[in-house]
Order: structure tokens, then C-alpha cells, then sequence
């Protein structure tokens, strides 16, 4: 069993951290009807033990906080107004603290804002949302910034275009992790058009 994190925060894009959420819930669902075990374990994680107002009003309620020292396999990040939350130091530290030991950071959108303000994005390409490809790119000249693609995966660090592009990520993930046929039984169950097809 892999275990997630999924960061939650006032004015977080709903499907951003919602979407990836209920892939990796479906996929443990579809894994329990063929009877196996569950092979994902998720938490919503907040700056605080308190419900988050998401983007349109939505509230949100959290698992656990960042103060919590457990460790995860993949710590994502969902887009959203980053503004407040890429310049928390309480965020960055957290980030920090957890890149070593994590398998997979992920960012879905504007979360690529907040792993480049704690210094985790490289050289390598990534991507956001397509309204913030040039802001990204100015704010930290060094990164690599692709557009027209829906994700990015280096094995330990992955970034996904705006929105809806997070189901795609997360999908590819669940076939990293648990097969192709499962991903594919996975969106098959959501009703989403998915083709399992690599990005670079």
C-alpha cells in the first residue's frame, strides 16, 4: 500500500485536489471488488486540523496536518490561489522534509508554483496550468517549462496542466503503481475518457 498525501488549503481548485482524490479511491474500490487489498491509502492534509474554503466556496475537511511527522509516497500538490500558501514557510519546510523520503512529489496545476518556491523543481521540463506556463517561467528562469502536454513524470518528481489534467496524472500513476489494467478498469469506473497514453 502506497501512502498519499494531498495538500488542502483555502482557495484550493476543488478538482485539482478532488480529481486525484477520487482516482486513487476508485482505484482501491476496484481493487477490493476483484478481491484484493486496497493499494492506496490517502490523506487530505491542511496548514491546520480545520476545514479549508476551497475556490467557489466549497469546505473541505482534512485528515491530518503538516505538523503531522509521518512520511508519504506521494506528496501532491493542487493548484489553486497559491499565492498565500507558496510563500508559508510552514508549507516549505513540510516539503522539504518530505522530498527525501518520497517517492513521488507531484503538482497538478498552479501547485507547481509551491514546489518551486520550496527549490524542488530542477531543470528538468514541467508544466502548469496553460494561463501560468509564462508566469512560471518568469518567476524562476531556470525550469524548463513544456506546454501543450496534459503531464510530466521523471519517476520521482511529476507536474500536470491545469485542472482536469490531475486525472490524467493520477491515472498514470495508479498504472505505475498497480498496472495498466487497473488504471484503465480505474477510469473505465469514472466514466473517463482515458487512454493510458505516456507523455514526456
Amino acid at each position: 500500500m502506497r501512502s498519499i498525501a494531498i495538500l488542502l488549503f483555502d482557495d484550493v481548485e476543488v478538482l485539482d485536489a478532488c480529481g486525484p482524490f477520487e482516482v486513487f479511491s476508485v482505484a482501491n474500490r476496484v481493487a477490493e471488488r476483484a478481491g484484493s487489498a486496497a493499494p492506496f491509502e490517502v490523506s487530505l492534509v491542511g496548514l491546520t486540523d480545520g476545514a479549508v474554503r476551497a475556490r467557489g466556496g466549497m469546505r473541505i475537511g482534512v485528515d491530518t496536518t503538516i505538523d503531522d511527522p509521518r512520511p508519504y509516497d506521494l506528496v501532491l500538490i493542487p493548484g489553486g490561489v497559491v499565492d498565500a500558501v507558496s510563500a508559508d514557510g510552514r508549507v516549505l519546510q513540510w516539503l522539504q522534509r518530505l522530498r527525501p523520503t518520497a517517492e513521488v512529489v507531484a503538482s497538478v496545476c498552479t501547485g507547481a508554483f509551491v514546489l518551486a518556491a520550496a527549490g524542488l523543481l530542477d531543470e528538468r521540463p514541467v508544466t502548469t496550468h496553460w494561463e501560468d506556463l509564462e508566469q512560471l517561467a518568469a518567476r524562476w528562469p531556470a525550469l524548463v517549462v513544456h506546454e501543450a502536454v496534459r503531464y510530466i513524470d521523471h519517476g520521482d518528481l511529476a507536474t500536470s496542466a491545469g485542472i482536469s489534467a490531475g486525472l490524467d496524472l493520477s491515472l498514470h500513476l495508479v498504472a505505475r503503481w498497480a498496472g495498466a489494467e487497473h488504471a484503465l478498469l480505474t477510469a473505465g469506473q469514472m466514466d473517463y475518457d482515458w487512454s493510458g497514453a505516456e507523455h514526456p
